[in-house]
């Protein structure tokens, strides 16, 4: 038996002690891999360097930046496996032009995320948040008297994007009695009708909608498709949900539109710098539940996040293709090829 896969995994999904952070078998499910050994990188850099990733055959990443000059210089990488769905932390075409193929895993992310939709939902219709605090004031009539929810039977549920996650959120709110309507330009009424939702434009979600939900990509087209303009089209009464990525929505503008009331409320994951500053002003106004990037960070994600990408892994070392790959023109290109046939007879 020749040598055995190389596999690295980013620093951020451990601790400072070198522990996984992940719930379940973490990384461990890689020991179960014969012809796989693994390591750690030595530490957390926000952009990977090629010092980090040489020698290795595979990375898996999580939230680390992988640049052009990095994927250039990474002769022998074959891979990227992304931990999640987004990869707007990868550079795709450098990835092809290297020659590496770049993997994610929307199965990991799919229930977790739209569970956190669904909670931020329920927190901001009951007024969870507030009432939270001025109980913990000794408030208690306050918190009986001033601050009344919302009931969610007969309001109306709306999505921007009704993809991988968006889909399953309805799923989710259907024993709620809601009416679902969603914008989605990459899908047909079909795709949706087990979710009993009707597909209209993106005003109409805007504008009629007592909850919009945003989950789509982060692209140049989507870079602050939500700005003063879309949220001017909300009813007041109306809350906004954001756990795709930050710049989707122009941040500036929902601070405005929060604090002059354009807008009832929102519950914010995502932000357009991350880490988020703690002098952020989202973070001070009493009708917004925030979360740091990680509603979807759960026991059920951080599982299926590694059984998919061990499988992942399993599949390359075995000569087959994987599934969820970003850049499918990479397979056949000569530079991906010749490293992959490199790496297989090594391996024999």
């Amino acid at each position: 038996m020749g040598r055995k896969a190389r596999v690295a995994v980013t620093r951020d999904l451990f601790d400072e002690k070198g522990k996984s952070i992940s719930p379940g078998p973490g990384p461990s499910v890689l020991d179960k891999m014969p012809d796989v050994e693994w390591d750690k990188f030595p530490e957390y850099l926000t952009e990977v360097t090629t010092e980090q990733a040489k020698g290795f055959d595979m990375v898996i990443t999580f939230a680390p930046y992988w640049t052009r000059k990095t994927l250039m210089a990474c002769e022998q990488l074959l891979c990227l496996n992304r931990g999640g769905v987004g990869y707007d932390m990868v550079d795709v075409p450098a990835c092809t032009d290297a020659g590496v193929a770049l993997f994610i895993v929307p199965a990991a992310v799919r229930r977790p995320v739209a569970t956190g939709i669904m909670a931020f939902i329920l927190a901001l219709a009951t007024r969870l948040r507030v009432k939270d605090i001025v109980t913990r004031e000794g408030r208690w009539d306050d918190g009986r008297k001033k601050y009344p929810g919302i009931g969610l039977a007969g309001k109306t549920l709306g999505s921007i994007g009704v993809g991988n996650i968006g889909h399953d959120l309805f799923r989710l709110a259907k024993p709620f009695g809601m009416k679902h309507i969603a914008y989605d330009p990459y899908i047909t009424q079909d795709t949706v009708k087990d979710v009993d939702v009707q597909l209209v434009d993106m005003d109409t979600v805007l504008s009629q909608s007592d909850f919009v939900n945003v989950s789509c990509p982060l692209s140049e087209k989507t870079r602050h498709l939500i700005g003063e303009k879309e949220l001017k089209k909300m009813k007041p009464t109306a809350y906004i949900i954001n756990t795709s990525r930050g710049p989707v929505i122009d941040e500036a503008a929902l601070i405005k539109a929060l604090k002059e009331n354009w807008i009832q409320g929102a519950g914010i994951d995502v932000y357009e710098q991350e880490p988020a500053s703690g002098d952020n002003p989202l973070f001070k106004l009493e009708n917004v539940i925030v979360t740091p990037h990680s509603i979807a960070m759960t026991d059920e994600f951080y599982i299926t996040m590694w059984e998919l990408i061990a499988k992942q892994i399993r599949q390359m070392i075995d000569g087959e293709k994987p599934e969820k790959l970003v850049n499918p023109e990479v397979w056949d290109r000569p530079e991906f090829q010749n490293k992959l046939k490199k790496f297989h007879q090594e391996m024999k």
